[in-house]
Order: C-alpha cells, then structure tokens, then sequence
C-alpha cells in the first residue's frame, strides 16, 4: 500500500534518492541559514532587538545544511547539483516572495516595512517545515541513522515558527495588522503553487531513480494536486492565523550543537 512512511523509506534505501534527498534539503537550509545572517546584520534600527533572534534564526538553518551533509557522508555520498525546478526556496524568491537575495547583498538597512515581510514570509514557510518534519518523526524519530537529526530538526522549526507568530503579533500590536495580513496572505498563496510544483518536480526526479511505473507517478501527482487543492480552497489559512505560541522567546538563547555523525 501507498503511504508516506513506505515512499519515504524507498527513498531512504536507495542511495541515489537518498542523496537527492538530502542535497535538496541541504541545500535549503543553507540558503535560509546565509538569508538570515544578511537580514540580521542589515536590521533596522528600529528592530535591532530582533537582530540576535535573527541571527540564532540563520545559525540553526545552517546547522540543518550541515546535518543533511554529515548524513550523505555517513553513507560514502557526496552531494550533488539540486535541478533548479526543485530548488524551492529560489523559486520563492522568482515568485517575489520574501527579500531577494540582490537586496540583501546590498549594505543598505532594511526598512520597517522589509522586516515585517521577511517575518510574514518565514512565519509561511516554517509552518510547512514544521509540518513537513512533525510527520517524518511520526515515522522516522526511532531510525538508528535519521532519528536523532529528524528530532532536532523538527524542535528547530516549531521554535522558528513560534518566533515568527510572537514578533508579527508584537508589529500587529503596533499598528501594522492589516500590512501583516496582507502579505501573509500574498506569500501562503505563492508558497502552495511552488509547494506544488516542487513536489512534482522530486517525484519525478525519485521515480526516474527508482525505476517507478508510470501508474505509480500518476497517483503520486494526483494525491499532489489533491493537496494544493484543499490549500488552494482552504488549507492556505492555516498559514495566516496568528496566535500567542506556547514556547514564548523560543530564539531567545544559543543555538544547539549539530549532532556528531561517524
């Protein structure tokens, strides 16, 4: 039978899905790890007590990166190129979603108005990490090689995601509600098309790796589309509400140590 659990564990026991696997995620969070450290060292004024969050932000995504790597060298891989259609935190950036990379390689100060969407567009995305992780420890939390990481990763990204809800509720206090809701909305609109076309895209890349039969990709990408639909309808507003998140200050100390792998 089909499931979550039997399709990812194909791509755990083949070592070329598994290290497309991992290339991808590696390479996502090292990009989110640089886009943090850039927004946190161009914070402005304004916001600098936001700029240590920021930066403990970035250090646990590269500490992710470095995670996804040290579980392709436990397994002799090395990494390789991700194909562009499944890059899917560029394909944000292509969609003008969140700050682009040219702004923050400028030396100029954000604005105001940059934080509050840099924080709008986290607050989307980590809400599909932190799903995205929650159900790969549902299955996985207990694997002798991915448990340990699985596990980390996943308190990161509900910390994340409790930072995000804490400081937009802090900026709506402030007078900023009707921006905040608006470009919240803007980004979990963008974010499900290109969630979309990034699933499609790795299930295509897995079944040409794995040999799957043309039955098996196609109810593959109708469960997809099936997803962005209920997104598309309804499930989308699960990634604008704000409430006051149970873990208060969760960025609010040093990031963990990345787990040692042999």
């Amino acid at each position: 039978m089909l499931s979550a659990r039997s399709l990812f564990q194909e791509i755990l026991d083949g070592d070329e899905s598994f290290r497309l696997f991992c290339s991808i995620a590696a390479s996502g969070e090292s990009q989110g790890g640089w886009e943090n450290g850039r927004i946190s060292a161009l914070v402005p004024e304004s916001q600098r007590a936001l700029a240590p969050k920021i930066a403990r932000h970035g250090a646990d995504e590269d500490k992710h990166g470095r995670i996804f790597h040290a579980l392709l060298r436990k397994r002799g891989l090395a990494p390789v190129e991700v194909p562009h259609e499944t890059d899917y935190t560029m394909l944000l950036e292509k969609h003008g979603i969140g700050l682009a990379h040219e702004r923050l390689g400028r030396r100029e100060p954000l604005s105001e108005h940059d934080i509050i969407t840099y924080l709008a567009h986290s607050r989307v995305t980590e809400q599909r990490a932190s799903e995205q992780m929650r159900l790969l420890c549902r299955h996985f939390a207990d694997h002798p090689d991915l448990g340990r990481a699985l596990r980390m990763i996943s308190h990161d990204e509900d910390n994340h995601l409790a930072y995000c809800h804490e400081e937009l509720l802090r900026l709506a206090r402030s007078g900023h509600g009707r921006t905040i809701q608006r470009i919240l909305r803007d980004c979990a609109l963008a974010e499900i098309r290109v969630y979309r076309d990034v699933s499609l895209a790795v299930m295509d890349h897995m079944g040409r790796i794995l040999h799957w039969p043309r039955s098996r990709a196609a109810v593959l990408a109708a469960g997809i589309h099936g997803v962005y639909a209920y997104e598309r309808l309804v499930g989308w507003r699960r990634m604008v509400s704000l409430a006051p998140p149970e873990r208060r200050d969760a960025l609010g100390g040093p990031a963990p140590q990345a787990p040692e792998y042999a």
